[in-house]
């Protein structure tokens, strides 16, 4: 039996429990909501985004349709499903779909300007990085300033290897919002690859204390002790590798020098990168011997970039390892899919 009223006082508690963070009194007057009105789309789209704060995400996302299911438009249910399919799924391509649905209606400004940035991030992902920028410049034409969509026009920027304008961008961002952890990370990053890596801890350091969990602070080691560990990984390699690649060496740097990004189209982020011919294709340089090249095949690997995913210096290590391993696995003809089967991806 349909009660309204009963459902909307519900619906007024979940809210003031999911507030002051008591999750499980949300969810049950949720429930309660359902009871009252069996039909209820924000009662659906309010247990999805309990269930999505709290890792459940294929529950969150069975909410979220059901939402859409009853009322199609409830345009939040909708765009938490799509930064879902996105963020947690990886589903880029129904994503785009579903933003492109959404623009065939009417639309307020800023949930127009919403959709461009969801379009604009399954783009990221899908390395459509003009794209991304693209869309992302009309959502803020749309919207207006926006501290998010500017620290992620900042993001794009700095992948693209153009960290001026980058840096503007994120600029921007923290004149709006001085506790955006995601714009100070990337001004972080900007700033340590245009040569500034001592104004740049501070940054790390203050997103690591606002969001340490997306962000946790680098795990920095010197450099003496960082090259130690990449010769003991090639070390480790069998004999007849090791001999194979004898004219391959393993090149330790900071980070990837800004050419390097732009012409080879790599992250600024990258671990390492095999830069050379494989040495099951033609035109690959003698593996033995002393011949002399032109361009020697080489393995880079970027030690800050490897001190940023590490949780702590014992992983610091085994990721160092699982970089030279990979990158090797590429001078040896080995693919992305062949390198996953080999637990080196």
């Amino acid at each position: 039996m349909l009660d309204r009223d009963r459902y909307w006082d519900c619906l007024d508690q979940a809210h003031q429990a999911s507030s002051g963070g008591r999750i499980e009194e949300a969810l049950a007057w949720f429930d309660e909501a359902l009871r009252a009105n069996p039909d209820g789309a924000e009662a659906h789209s309010g247990r999805g985004e309990i269930f999505w704060d709290h890792g459940r995400f294929e529950e969150a996302l069975r909410e979220f349709e059901r939402a859409i299911d009853v009322d199609g438009e409830l345009l939040a249910a909708h765009l938490n499903r799509i930064e879902l399919l996105i963020e947690e799924f990886g589903d880029h391509d129904e994503a785009l779909d579903s933003c492109d649905a959404l623009l065939d209606l009417t639309l307020d400004g800023r949930t127009e300007a919403e959709v461009y940035y969801l379009k604009a991030k399954a783009l990221f992902y899908l390395d459509d990085l003009d794209g991304g920028l693209f869309l992302l410049r009309r959502a803020i034409k749309v919207q207006g300033e926006d501290a998010v969509f500017r620290a992620f026009e900042g993001q794009i920027l700095f992948e693209m290897g153009r960290y001026e304008d980058a840096r503007y961008c994120l600029d921007r961002a923290l004149a709006l919002d001085s506790g955006s952890a995601h714009a100070l990370y990337h001004q972080a990053l900007v700033l340590e690859h245009v040569g500034d890596a001592k104004a740049a801890e501070p940054l790390f350091a203050q997103a690591a204390n606002l969001a340490p969990d997306v962000y946790p602070l680098p795990v920095r080691i010197e450099r003496a002790e960082f090259d130690a560990i990449a010769e003991e990984a090639v070390g480790a390699l069998p004999e007849e590798i090791r001999r194979y690649i004898a004219n391959c060496p393993v090149i330790v740097q900071d980070l990837p020098e800004r050419d390097l990004v732009q012409i080879e189209n790599i992250s600024p982020q990258v671990l390492g990168l095999f830069l050379g011919v494989p040495a099951t294709e033609p035109g690959a340089s003698p593996t033995h011997g002393t011949a002399v090249v032109l361009h020697p095949d080489r393995v880079l690997l970027f030690k800050r970039n490897l001190e940023k995913i590490a949780q702590s210096e014992e992983d610091l290590a085994e990721q160092i390892q699982i970089t030279v391993k990979h990158e090797i696995g590429h001078f040896l003809g080995l693919d992305e899919d062949e390198l996953e089967r080999l637990g080196l991806a």
